[in-house]
């Protein structure tokens, strides 16, 4: 194969998109707090000590940034071991979990998630004593993701 036949078929395979099915969300608000009663068990969360940043008014849900701060001296001695979030209307409650230890200096995981609607969106830290601190933030989404019509 020569470097031309090479180009032209790339070419060609980026502009070739594949449109994945994506339905309506299905989670619920109890979906969402039997996801987080796996996670925690019978063991209580407080609020507090948890920071989610994230935008209150979304133009386009398909990538919404999001950052989770918890407040720990992430010594051997008391570290935040994990942070869990969920979401209300997504297709499934659990976006992500995060496993920490003393290393990494801060309790700090940043990203960007999908959200099909608008929805409260709750963060939990796990800390190395069994303890859970919360924080929770309602978003309002005015394009939702999985909806937008390819160009």
């Amino acid at each position: 194969m020569d470097r031309r036949r090479f180009l032209a078929g790339a070419a060609v395979a980026t502009m070739v998109t594949t449109v994945l099915p994506c339905g309506p969300a299905s989670a619920t608000p109890e979906a969402m707090a039997a996801a987080i009663a796996k996670v925690v068990g019978n063991a209580p969360v407080r609020e507090g000590r948890v920071s989610l940043d994230l935008p209150p008014l979304v133009e386009n849900g398909n990538t919404v940034p999001l950052v989770v701060s918890v407040e720990s001296p992430m010594t051997e001695a008391d570290y935040i071991k994990a942070i869990h979030v969920f979401n209300e209307k997504n297709p499934q409650p659990d976006v992500f979990s995060v496993r920490l230890g003393p290393r990494n200096g801060r309790a700090v995981v940043g990203t960007r998630i999908k959200l099909g609607d608008s929805q409260k969106i709750v963060a939990i830290a796990e800390t190395s004593g069994g303890q859970f601190w919360s924080a929770s933030a309602d978003v309002i989404v005015t394009l939702a993701a999985c909806l937008e019509e390819a160009t």
